[in-house]
């Protein structure tokens, strides 16, 4: 990158700084005449100058030129005009001058304003860009918070200044010249003095401002080490818990805290005394004038219209020449921060940008070349030879295995493979080649590689999963005519910005790769490489207990309302016809909480949110009228007792606290507290909010699960009566709020899980939820409704670095998303090591038993954890310390018992 901002910004601005310092050359004529034309209008119509009978004219508007060969020319004749109409005139004259002025400015200050937003594009992009063509290791040296806050925030006050570089100096020097050139029209004296002061500042206050350049850059470098501080606590979350470190982080962000509370405070401190001796100055000169151009004025050397218009002109020059110092201070300011910024960019060995380059057409694969390894040698950051000049060649749809301890290199050259560490020395070839020359277009395509820490993005797994096959546009995005022409100009001004005007609307994916002809044809091969990675069930999981809006899944939701009754007959066909207990309108569901029972469906929106429900007054006046607030409030205090006696004894961790829904351990003495201070107290006695405390245990309480006989049938009956009149009197405010629980509507506040059972399981089934779980999952397909129930399962949002999924699973999704893209090499480099041995087997045979029923004959090297897979592979490499032990079949390493000895060793 350029290292001169002003050298950068002229480079990329230069048509537009030059028109633009032409306007504003065009504005300084007006500009000068609206200093001319207050004096005229005091001398003139005002004091009478010109005017001295009554019936005296002048003329106005008369617009004429000497001309060498022509003469005297006059382009307008004028008019004469009496004094009164010479004020009106010169008046609007001045009015028009102003308008002018702000139109000038308004052109200026908006054209400079786009050509900094332009600049400001083009040099955070160009920092993306680089960050995307980093070598390596400097991701390894890097903290991305300070990556991010550096193109977030350090490179605003560069795209801001851009505007200004050339034309804050041109229009504020040009103003500043113009009103001391005026000032030195009127009288020479008071020229000099404005000229002095105004030296004065421009030496002076620069000067003063270095020590604000200082702090300025104190402050912006502790900023970005907090930003990437705080960006380690955040993912270093759970080691701080897990060591007790909270405090010390505490203190050290404290302490950065107070660094820059000093040097702010510092800062503040500087830049107020400056700008307090930049207004004494400023504010003397117009005092000299008084006093001077007053003397001067009671002479007659100098009339009243030239003073006035002489402090009017000064009046316009103390904020230019104050925005011009300004100025200064600002590209001082932005050239160190635009200088810090381009040493944290520029770096060794950068990925040159042709090898990135955008190839919408399918490049010609590397299968029919060997892949080798020449003297190749990998080392670590701190200079240890991970592996040591290894030479090792691998043929055209060999299934090769390496097998080794973690140290001894294997995972090392399948990350060389899969260019995620560059080598020391040597390198890998495909054919001549070398795979770190190639353009991405062909080796990202071509080389797959798979290791055990899979980076997600943040947004539907559908989405992380077609990753890999978004690398160019290859349809367009379809527009209406608003849309497009909105489009065309983003386009055009991503040109000016110097940016791709690649469309991110556009279709992506590279369904041949893919297997696929389409978007229409693409869940098959989906489907497919989640059957191999054993993850189909997860997403389906994933489906069943998401929520979806029935308005924009119509015939799903039609179709889960009918699965309930396929449901109790497959539970029938199984003999598990008790396995649901399902919603009755008039009936009490022992399954159910006394709480989902009284209310028989879902609060929504915010009106009843975090269980405001048992506050509202409407609620609680059905309770009352049916005198269940007595009963729920008994219920809920021998809940109380029975829990405390049968649990205060007990530590916090045991896990018969997984059984009390309605408490927890932390509860149990708030509980006791409170139980001793109610005894012998009659409900009335109680305080409203110990009463609510009392009632909300009843809420949560199912008697076949805890089973303290408080449920009678009466009870159960009044339960299920003010359910009724609950349902049947709402008012009509709260019914948007409340959706109730119905078996012939599709219950958009539930899961659908929830939505297919519309029922609780019973607690007299042990493993009720996987038995459940599986039957639905079964009768999905002869539906028709498991091809829709799988996508929503898709479109979950696997959250920040798809921490919403298990380890194991974000594992087998990266093997997924491998395995559904069409490839000459797949390298996997320990792709499963979270799971246990046996399933990593299960995955290992069905991945390779797809690579080869695709028949496209791909390369595989995998990197095993253990020895069970390897004889499934064609050759097996065995490293140990940096070197290639064994290179052989399978075959001729178990007669070498190499496979016994790893176990022993």
């Amino acid at each position: 990158m350029e290292t001169r901002l002003s050298r950068y910004i002229w480079t990329h601005t230069k048509k537009q700084q030059l028109w633009i310092l032409l306007v504003i050359a065009l504005s300084m004529i007006p500009y000068f005449l609206s200093f001319d034309v207050p004096k005229r209008i005091v001398n003139g119509p005002i004091q009478g100058g010109g005017f001295e009978s009554a019936d005296a004219t002048q003329l106005f508007g008369r617009i004429a030129m000497d001309l060498p060969v022509l003469g005297e020319t006059v382009l307008l004749p004028g008019m004469d005009l009496d004094r009164l109409n010479t004020l009106y005139a010169l008046s609007l004259s001045f009015l028009m001058l102003v308008i002018i002025n702000g139109l000038f400015k308004l052109y200026i200050n908006t054209y400079k304003g786009r050509l900094g937003e332009r600049l400001l594009r083009r040099i955070r992009f160009e920092l993306v860009d680089r960050v995307l063509r980093f070598p390596p290791r400097m991701f390894k040296q890097v903290k991305p918070a300070e990556i991010a806050s550096m193109v977030k925030d350090e490179v605003e006050p560069i795209g801001g200044f851009t505007g200004d570089a050339f034309v804050q100096p041109a229009l504020l020097g040009g103003q500043a010249l113009t009103a001391l050139a005026f000032i030195f029209t009127q009288n020479m004296w008071l020229g000099f003095i404005t000229a002095f002061m105004v030296t004065i500042q421009a030496v002076l206050i620069p000067k003063m401002r270095k020590r604000l350049l200082v702090l300025g850059r104190e402050r912006q470098l502790t900023a970005r080490q907090l930003s990437g501080r705080v960006s380690e606590i955040v993912e270093g979350i759970h080691a701080i818990h897990a060591f007790d470190t909270s405090n010390y982080e505490r203190a050290d962000v404290a302490s950065r805290l107070g660094r820059i509370f000093r040097i702010r405070y510092d800062l503040y401190q500087w830049k107020f005394l400056v700008k307090f001796i930049n207004n004494f100055l400023a504010s003397v000169t117009p005092f000299l004038f008084y006093i001077v151009g007053g003397y001067l004025a009671l002479n007659g050397q100098l009339d009243i219209g030239q003073l006035v218009a002489v402090i009017a002109a000064y009046k316009d020059l103390p904020g230019p020449l104050k925005e011009l110092i300004d100025w200064d201070q600002t590209r001082q300011d932005v050239q160190v921060k635009y200088t810090q910024v381009v040493d944290q960019f520029t770096v060794d060995n950068m990925i040159d940008s042709s090898i990135q380059t955008v190839s919408d057409k399918v490049p010609e694969g590397i299968v029919s070349y060997p892949l080798a390894a020449v003297n190749l040698t990998v080392a670590d950051d701190s200079g240890a030879k991970l592996i040591e000049r290894i030479n090792l060649q691998v043929q055209k749809g060999e299934k090769i295995a390496i097998l080794g301890n973690a140290a001894d290199g294997g995972e090392a050259f399948a990350e060389a493979l899969g260019r995620i560490v560059w080598p020391e020395s040597g390198r890998i070839t495909v054919g001549e080649s070398d795979i770190l020359e190639l353009p991405e277009a062909v080796t990202g395509r071509s080389i797959s590689y798979v290791a055990s820490d899979p980076y997600f993005f943040s947004g539907a797994l559908r989405e992380n999963l077609l990753y890999g096959l978004k690398h160019a546009p290859v349809r367009p995005a379809e527009y209406d005519e608003r849309q497009l022409k909105d489009r065309n100009w983003h386009v055009e001004e991503a040109k000016l910005s110097g940016n791709p005007d690649h469309d991110v609307a556009s279709d992506w994916i590279d369904y041949q790769s893919a297997s696929a002809t389409g978007p229409d044809d693409l869940a098959g091969p989906i489907g497919a490489v989640l059957e191999t990675v054993q993850l189909s069930t997860d997403i389906l999981d994933l489906a069943l207990r998401s929520k979806v809006d029935p308005e924009h899944h119509k015939q799903l939701a039609e179709g889960l309302i009918g699965m309930r009754g396929a449901l109790r007959e497959a539970l029938e066909k199984e003999g598990l016809a008790n396995l649901v207990v399902a919603f009755e309108p008039d009936s009490y569901n022992a399954e159910a909480t006394v709480g989902e029972n009284l209310l028989f469906g879902n609060a929504v929106g915010a009106v009843f949110a975090d269980g405001a429900i048992g506050n509202n007054p409407y609620f609680r006046k059905v309770i009352a009228s049916h005198q269940l607030h007595l009963s729920l409030f008994k219920m809920g205090y021998e809940i109380a007792e029975n829990a405390i006696e049968l649990f205060s004894d007990l530590p916090p961790d045991h896990p018969f606290f997984q059984q009390l829904t309605f408490m927890t351990s932390d509860d149990i003495p708030v509980y006791q507290a409170l139980l001793n201070k109610l005894k012998g107290k009659s409900f009335e006695d109680a305080t409203a909010d110990e009463q609510s405390r009392i009632i909300k245990l009843s809420f949560a309480y199912v008697e076949p699960r805890h089973r303290f006989g408080l449920l009678t049938d009466d009870l159960m009956q009044t339960i299920v009566a003010a359910r009724q009149d609950f349902h049947a009197n709402m008012p009509e405010d709260m019914r948007d709020s409340f959706e109730r629980y119905d078996p012939d509507r599709y219950i958009a506040s539930a899961s659908i899980m929830d939505n297919v059972l519309f029922g609780r399981l019973s607690n007299r089934f042990a493993d009720g939820a996987e038995q459940i779980k599986m039957i639905v999952m079964q009768i999905l397909r002869p539906l028709g409704l498991y091809d829709e129930v799988f996508s929503i399962g898709l479109d979950f949002d696997i959250g920040t670095s798809g921490k919403r999924l298990t380890i194991a699973q974000r594992q087998k999704l990266n093997l997924a998303r491998v395995l559904l893209r069409r490839s000459d090499y797949y390298v996997f480099n320990r792709p499963l090591a979270s799971l246990d041995q046996r399933t990593q087997e299960q995955i290992g045979r069905s991945v390779l038993k797809k690579l080869e029923s695709d028949g496209e004959n791909p390369t595989v090297i995998w990197v095993l954890a253990q020895s069970g897979l390897a004889s499934e592979f064609d050759r097996i490499i065995l490293f140990n310390r940096g070197a290639i032990a064994e290179d052989g079949s399978y075959e001729s390493l178990l007669e070498k018992d190499v496979f016994n000895k790893m176990v022993s060793g």
